[in-house]
């Protein structure tokens, strides 16, 4: 049974991964009581949850907002995902069987694509790419491995929003290349699934700062101003 504060928390992660909460916006516990109409305790435990996984930050007695990533979070984000990533691709490979959940999200993908590509859903569509490594990594045989890619997965998310919001990568790229992971570990070739793997991450990586680098350069009108759920 879906509780309140989980409802409120999944609506809320979904709209951080839709940059409807840019990076840099105010998340306050009142607004969102208000906006979902529910009580000042359940919008507490849904922030706190978005909190511990890294979607928003807080310190101490002050504000929630969202993370917003410098150039260096990005190299390390993407240097530390594509090791844990590409060894649990080679790991999974010697099974020979590729997990059901990531098909599944890879069809997920695919029929957004194949509805309307450039209106698909950004929250729709980050949710099914997120499910698709969460997977895949998770069949895998380490859970250790598993566990130091959940602690990088939040800000992870983060990035993976902002790729799918600003449509960096084309969605029949990103479909071609998660197919390739899934055919090399469906036959047990552990060298070329875990090279798919690292070469659809730092694809996605450079696409990524270049888009923060034309962000960082451009004059100040150009870039839109902050929103947030303040209140």
């Amino acid at each position: 049974m879906t509780t309140l504060p989980h409802a409120v928390y999944e609506a809320m992660r979904e709209s951080i991964l839709a940059q409807r909460e840019p990076p840099g916006a105010t998340v306050t516990e009142k607004a969102v009581a208000d906006r979902f109409g529910v009580a000042r305790p359940t919008a507490k435990a849904a922030l706190e949850r978005l909190v511990a996984e890294g979607l928003l930050r807080r310190s101490t007695h002050k504000t929630a907002r969202v993370p917003q990533l410098d150039r260096d979070d990005i190299v390390d984000l993407y240097a530390n995902r594509a090791v844990i990533e590409e060894a649990a691709l080679r790991l999974l490979a010697a099974s020979a069987s590729a997990p059901a959940d990531a098909i599944d999200a890879q069809r997920v993908i695919v029929s957004a694509a194949a509805s309307d590509a450039e209106g698909a859903d950004t929250g729709s569509l980050a949710r099914a790419d997120i499910a698709f490594h969460r997977a895949l990594v998770e069949a895998q045989p380490s859970p250790r491995l598993a566990r130091l890619h959940a602690l990088l997965m939040g800000e992870i998310e983060l990035c993976i929003g902002q790729v799918l919001a600003h449509r960096l990568l084309a969605l029949d790229d990103v479909i071609a290349q998660h197919q390739g992971i899934l055919d090399a570990v469906a036959q047990g070739d552990a060298e070329r699934a875990g090279h798919l793997t690292r070469a659809h991450i730092e694809g996605a990586r450079d696409r990524l700062l270049g888009y923060f680098d034309a962000q960082r350069d451009a004059p100040p009108a150009a870039r839109g101003g902050e929103r947030g759920v303040d209140g």
